[in-house]
């Protein structure tokens, strides 16, 4: 990768995180039950100081040191995702440029809606091969070592885990979160499949390779 494959690699990230943003902001609108990492979000906000954000922050920090341990690149796209998705979520949540659902029908619409372009977004910043945010990175890592499984059925598993733990600790659950829970793996599945996207095979680029190649350092 050159210098100008980087650069429109970040493009390419930039828009993936857009899209994908926005498809979290429509399962957030469903308003029928938050997503599992929400969900367990706001449960380990219930037992310590710490508000939600900051218990987000906290646990994307514990999720890249696992990401490190699992010996996954830690790139740029992962410092932009961190910098930029919780932003551009807020402000489609400010926009609202959708009307609230008027029952579970079009709640539970709004959530497959959400989910397809959440994995539209993925394949977008995944692809530029410049590293994944940290809860997708830790997804691409279980994959790699679940290999016998399509990353989708990974994606219910890991999901399924991060719910029974926010339950647990008292974060809020409703049908929309079933359905996030286990329609996410199925929508992901069959979008890269349309795509015939595989991110498991991947290579990424860490920052450190990408800072010489921008340095003019290495080809």
């Amino acid at each position: 990768m050159n210098r100008k494959g980087i650069l429109l690699g970040w493009l390419k990230i930039v828009f993936g995180l857009l899209v994908f943003s926005l498809g979290v902001h429509l399962t957030i609108h469903a308003n029928l039950g938050l997503a599992p990492w929400d969900c367990l979000g706001m449960g380990i906000s219930f037992h310590t100081p710490l508000n939600y954000g900051l218990a987000m922050t906290c646990m994307s920090v514990i999720i890249l040191f696992i990401d490190i341990l699992m010996k996954e690149k830690i790139g740029f796209g992962t410092i932009i995702d961190a910098l930029l998705t919780g932003n551009f979520v807020q402000m489609f949540n400010d926009l609202s440029l959708f009307p609230k659902p008027t029952g579970i029908v079009s709640g539970l619409n709004a959530i497959v809606a959400g989910l397809a372009l959440m994995a539209l977004g993925q394949f977008f910043y995944m692809s530029a091969a410049q590293c994944c945010g940290p809860r997708d990175s830790l997804l691409v890592g279980l994959g790699k070592r679940l290999g016998r499984l399509p990353i989708g059925a990974v994606q219910v598993i890991l999901w399924g885990m991060v719910l029974l733990a926010g339950w647990l600790l008292g974060g809020p659950v409703g049908i929309g979160t079933i359905v996030s829970t286990f329609g996410s793996g199925i929508v992901m599945q069959v979008i890269y499949n349309f795509l015939k996207f595989e991110p498991r095979k991947i290579e990424h680029q860490g920052v450190i390779d990408t800072v010489k190649i921008l340095l003019g350092e290495q080809e």
